[in-house]
């Protein structure tokens, strides 16, 4: 292959991703021409729907994985929450890289916190799993649905329009806005969504010759940790729309994992932990604990006022 064609949505983030990856891949592979494709995806086009009613169901991601499917392009780079937990037919990712920072933030007018933020204060957030764990800190505060690329968002709290929003870490990391970062969430107070602050590569399945490539991209460890956090998410049948919180770490081989499940009105949580070799087993062990403390009554309840069409948890009625 002389050339290389990277597909990607157009926004700020994804094309700092896809130029990421594009410069590591041609550090290993320099006789590699590499093309960066913009794609629109369907989430960049439909803007009236609020984000919690579509992440993790490939609003983001299915576009660009047709146009890979179809030849089009020959990799595709996304943000790793935003890939269904079910793989496609025909792809495979050929690399997680050491993702970045997994932690949440804050960013707020005035140099404000959570804690000092006013009662009544507008907080941007296009995540359920961000609202309902706000709402168990703050349940005064006016909580608003954010759409919008990361320079947009954060854009609506520098104009004025709201006076605080809540965004991962990494994304502002990467395009260099850490500055308007006001607090850092620990992850006690505001559990990631799992994979969050990963990248994910895909390649098509068959193209064994470049997936072996991409594999040097490949963090083990990132890869592990993101494998048992999304295994949580899969057997509760999510995608990363629904309120549910989970971080594996590894140390020599060792995954911890937590996880939680958070109720909208941040009045419940369920949480569980284990720690295990296998990030399959793990991701099982955590799943099946929070269902027995009654994670699928809270996803249910979800599911029903959001109308989401996922599968049912392990373990619920039919």
């Amino acid at each position: 292959m002389a050339t290389c064609r990277i597909g990607t949505r157009g926004s700020a983030l994804a094309l700092w991703q896809a130029r990421h990856i594009a410069a590591r891949l041609a550090a290993l592979q320099p006789a590699l021409a590499i093309d960066i494709v913009e794609i629109v995806s369907t989430g960049d086009q439909v803007m009236d729907v609020p984000l919690s009613d579509v992440e993790g169901t490939g609003f983001f991601t299915s576009t660009i994985e047709r146009a890979l499917l179809d030849g089009r392009v020959d990799v595709a780079v996304h943000s790793h929450k935003d890939l269904p937990v079910a793989a496609t037919a025909g792809l495979r990712v050929a690399a997680v890289p050491a993702r970045g920072p997994v932690q949440d933030v804050l960013c707020a007018r005035g140099g404000l916190t959570l804690a000092t933020l006013p009662p009544g204060a507008r907080v941007g957030t296009c995540s359920a799993r961000r609202t309902a764990q706000v709402r168990a800190i703050r349940d005064d505060l006016d909580l608003r649905p954010l759409r919008g690329n990361v320079p947009t968002r954060v854009g609506r709290v520098t104009g004025g329009e709201l006076d605080a929003i809540i965004l991962a870490h990494a994304g502002l990391d990467r395009l260099g806005l850490q500055d308007h970062i006001t607090e850092t969430f620990s992850i006690a107070a505001m559990l990631p969504a799992p994979a969050q602050g990963a990248l994910a590569v895909q390649c098509r399945a068959a193209d064994v010759e470049l997936a072996v490539q991409l594999a040097a991209l490949d963090d083990r460890d990132t890869r592990q940790a993101v494998e048992a956090e999304r295994t949580v998410l899969h057997a509760l049948g999510g995608g990363c729309s629904v309120p549910v919180g989970a971080l594996a770490v590894s140390d020599d081989g060792r995954l911890t994992l937590r996880a939680g499940v958070f109720a909208l009105d941040g009045k419940r949580v369920v949480r569980a932990d284990a720690v295990d070799t296998d990030p399959t087993a793990v991701g099982e062990a955590v799943a099946r604990r929070l269902l027995d403390e009654g994670a699928g009554a809270i996803l249910a309840e979800f599911e029903k006022s959001t109308r989401l069409d996922w599968p049912q948890p392990w373990g619920a009625e039919a």
